[in-house]
């Protein structure tokens, strides 16, 4: 029993196996500008690899800055024509938001996502 429960696909026509890149394929991001912020590991690095690979402008965000261009660095290695953008931000700083946020907005980019 527990076979079919694994490989049962939902309404969507995916299930818990189905991958970001399934999940994705097909979708363009182009022409949009994305924040991500924890962008330097994990789920922040993996939704910046995803979105620019799909032609975002993505803005990664992340304490650490070093940590985030290394990631930066592995999205460019598989994505060369990615448009990524890093920024400073601690979300428990108030001061640091705000800091971000002015430098943010004096980019002038739109911002239609954020993660």
């Amino acid at each position: 029993m527990l076979p079919w429960i694994f490989s049962r696909k939902g309404a969507s026509g995916f299930s818990w196996a189905s991958t970001v890149d399934h999940v994705t394929a097909g979708i363009s991001a182009s022409g949009l500008t994305a924040i991500v912020t924890g962008a330097s590991s994990g789920i922040g690095a993996e939704t910046a690899r995803v979105l620019a690979a799909h032609g975002a402008h993505v803005v990664m965000v992340a304490r650490n800055l070093a940590a985030a261009e290394d990631v930066r660095q592995a999205v460019l290695a598989e994505s060369p024509a990615a448009s990524l953008d890093l920024m400073e931000l601690d979300l428990s700083s108030l001061a640091s938001v705000r800091k971000f946020a002015g430098d943010f907005d004096a980019t002038g980019l739109p911002l239609n996502i954020l993660v």
